[in-house]
């Protein structure tokens, strides 16, 4: 007989817990060892019983679901982590991803297709909720038709140009060089980019491009 997948959930909302519990009635091919409430329990519990599967909340106490995944990834590869959250935002969608995510299904998805989504991550498969995965073919569709000005509207064709070297890793210097411009004029661009896009810092610019397919040479 086979071992059953082991199975741990990390929720602040025990409503959602007791669902996972009842969910589980029945279905001896899976186990479930461990429950969190916050993020810092999360990665605990994970090194600890290292279960075969994380249900992960994004959204917990003193530390995210997202950052709580890419922490025990990082110590645990073999562990899939499966987010079950009510966030579909594209930030939210592909900042998981980048954690090291195997999957991301929405909250009120049916019985059957959240037991599916625990068997596909378990086998190493990767799997997404309809609704969001169509969302993403659309923005890779969107990426793959290089229309930048598609995905960013709000700027200019010269603020685009100046994003994607920003992508790329390259400072207001040599920007400034490239495109023989005065430094000043370089960072009255980047301000103007960082207010459209409305970020707080370059490194939060740099993500934004990057999920667009802007900078994708440099990895």
């Amino acid at each position: 007989m086979n071992e059953p997948i082991t199975l741990m959930v990390a929720d602040d909302h025990l409503l959602f817990r007791d669902g996972i519990r009842t969910l589980l009635i029945g279905h001896d091919d899976l186990l479930l060892v461990a429950e969190a409430e916050t993020g810092g329990q999360a990665i605990a519990l994970a090194e600890e019983h290292q279960p075969n599967v994380i249900l992960m909340d994004i959204q917990m106490p003193d530390l995210s679901g997202i950052e709580a995944t890419r922490r025990i990834v990082q110590t645990s590869p073999h562990i899939a982590v499966l987010m079950v959250t009510m966030f579909d935002d594209d930030q939210s969608v592909f900042s998981a991803m980048r954690a090291g995510a195997r999957g991301y299904v929405l909250k009120g998805v049916k019985h059957d297709e959240l037991l599916r989504a625990i068997h596909a991550v378990a086998h190493g498969e990767a799997i997404f909720s309809p609704d969001i995965a169509r969302r993403m073919m659309d923005f890779f569709s969107r990426v793959g038709t290089g229309d930048s000005a598609h995905l960013f509207p709000e700027l200019t064709e010269r603020e685009r140009y100046i994003l994607s070297l920003i992508a790329q890793g390259k400072d207001n210097d040599d920007i400034s060089a490239e495109l023989d411009l005065s430094l000043k004029t370089v960072r009255n661009h980047v301000s103007n980019i960082l207010n459209k896009l409305q970020v707080t810092d370059r490194s939060q610019a740099i993500l934004k491009a990057r999920q667009a397919g802007m900078g994708e040479e440099l990895g």
